[in-house]
């Protein structure tokens, strides 16, 4: 022990030029730290002595969850008058993120939304390289937020006849908002997670463990549809046909009956290995995607299933119709177009590859009427493509996710992201050019 005590004597490597103890220094931050102390900042730092620098430090530090490595922070510290981001930008942006500093100092922004913007305390101002805003692109702007739901938001609704917009969550809650003022008017509680939902006429139909909740808004008529085994994650209406993706793989199928009012069992397709998590009615086919990767083609004359699609590596979470193509998107970073042969089976004609897992699309016409694609990534953004370029036209950024997408009439579309927010877009109208 007294050796070990020499060792560490006030004489040996420990202590630095100013006779500090190197190691408490280092431990508390020292000046190896080079984050601005925010209470300095703010005027109210009562730590003595503070780990953290209580001047300017050119460039800051980059927030929690950025990419630059220590090799890029040296860089952007030193004097070669280069500094920037390191962070990866979205596709179609280049690969070079530096920017160059002459006698002011100038902001390279990223295409990340700032976090602490998003909770409404960035200490940076303007001077924060994220992004300060919901959005880019100029052919469509934010209206209004809605806030009340706690857990990510699986379906928004617009009932045929109703002034009101339905929205469900996995916070056990269905909110009514007036259309007109955007006010929270009611909160409805089904009795368990809520896995999916869409409206159909007056019909409110609601996806949950075990069951189908069916709600006429007209009548007050409420309905139970027992049958599917673990959640329902998909619904979807074909002619006078209900179908339920659930848990367990299968599709459940009811037939709406006018004389009785009520939805009676038709069928149960059976063919995929785990849980259908989306559905899509079409050219008289329903499609079904699922987590075994696959994504299934059904006759609408016999149920019976005509094709299966392999050629996703993932789970396949959302699919559309558009013009004579079907649209599947995966966790697999793709949204792939498929074509009928002239056989009649379907063929990939072009793969469109994101950074990211794709999660929702949803197709909607502009100001313009001109098809653009909404195509929602879990990297916390949706981007806007125009058809069939697949060029890029905008970017809505969220807190978390964007689970849902719901067009709605004038030219509204609505987005439901992970926190349980719901923002309401609308497309710009553009003037049209005259030419004699």
């Amino acid at each position: 022990m007294e050796r070990d005590r020499e060792r560490r004597s006030p004489n040996s490597m420990d202590l630095d030029m100013n006779g500090g103890d190197k190691r408490v220094f280092q431990r508390l931050g020292g000046a190896s730290n080079q984050k601005v102390c925010f209470h300095w900042r703010a005027g109210r730092c009562n730590r003595y002595p503070c780990p953290f620098l209580h001047r300017e430090s050119p460039p800051p530090a980059p927030f929690p969850g950025s990419s630059s490595s220590t090799n890029n922070k040296r860089i952007a510290d030193d004097d070669s008058g280069f500094a920037g981001s390191s962070h990866r930008r979205g596709p179609g942006s280049g690969n070079n993120t530096w920017g160059r500093f002459g006698g002011n100092r100038t902001v390279t922004k990223t295409e990340k939304l700032c976090k602490f913007w998003a909770d409404g305390n960035c200490p940076y101002g303007d001077k924060c390289k994220y992004l300060h805003c919901w959005s880019q692109g100029d052919s469509f702007s934010l209206l209004t937020q809605l806030d009340g739901h706690q857990k990510v938001v699986t379906g928004i609704a617009l009932p045929s006849g109703s002034d009101k917009l339905y929205t469900a969550s996995k916070d056990e809650t269905l909110r009514i908002w007036d259309c007109a003022s955007g006010q929270c008017t009611g909160v409805l509680n089904p009795g368990g997670e809520v896995g999916c939902m869409i409206s159909e006429g007056p019909w409110l139909l609601v996806g949950m463990p075990n069951l189908v909740k069916a709600w006429n808004i007209q009548t007050n008529v409420d309905l139970s549809l027992t049958g599917p085994v673990g959640q329902v994650y998909s619904l979807v209406v074909g002619t006078d046909l209900l179908f339920a993706g659930t848990q367990d793989g299968s599709i459940l199928v009811w037939r709406y009956n006018t004389a009785t009012n009520c939805f009676d069992p038709a069928a149960s397709l059976t063919g995929h290995t785990l849980a259908v998590v989306s559905l899509y009615v079409g050219a008289n086919r329903l499609y079904s995607g699922s987590m075994d990767n696959s994504i299934k083609v059904w006759s609408l004359d016999n149920l019976q299933c005509v094709q299966t699609l392999t050629e996703h590596t993932s789970v396949v979470m959302s699919l559309i119709c558009w013009d004579q193509f079907l649209l599947s998107c995966s966790l697999d970073n793709t949204v792939k177009i498929w074509a009928a042969t002239q056989g009649g089976n379907l063929e990939v004609t072009y793969t469109h590859k994101e950074e990211y897992g794709v999660l929702a699309l949803c197709g909607v016409h502009d100001a313009e009427a001109k098809p653009v694609l909404l195509c929602s990534c879990n990297d916390n953004s949706l981007h806007l493509y125009d058809l069939p370029s697949f060029t890029e036209r905008g970017k809505i950024l969220a807190k978390q996710e964007i689970r849902s997408i719901q067009i709605g009439p004038g030219g509204i579309f609505f987005t439901g992201d992970g926190t349980g927010q719901v923002k309401v877009w609308k497309w710009s109208t553009q003037p049209t050019a005259i030419h004699p």
